[in-house]
């Protein structure tokens, strides 16, 4: 799952061997993003969400933390 962080950033969220795995994507390319641990038992429904928690210092007025459809 790919996410816009703000209007700022891209991070794409995968589940790999039971634990959520966080890359930050760029065109043509992604890195692990490992300054951002998800917690395992975090429902993937609830990501956007919590993406939001953990990054809300970025926000502007009214921004949001975003699926980007596939």
């Amino acid at each position: 799952m790919r996410f816009n962080i703000y209007g700022r950033f891209h991070v794409d969220v995968r589940r790999e061997n039971d634990a959520w795995a966080v890359y930050r994507a760029v065109p043509g390319k992604r890195t692990p993003f490992e300054e951002v641990v998800i917690p395992a038992d975090v429902p993937a429904d609830e990501l956007a969400t919590w993406l939001d928690d953990i990054f809300h210092e970025y926000a502007g007025h009214g921004d949001m933390v975003e699926p980007i459809p596939d």
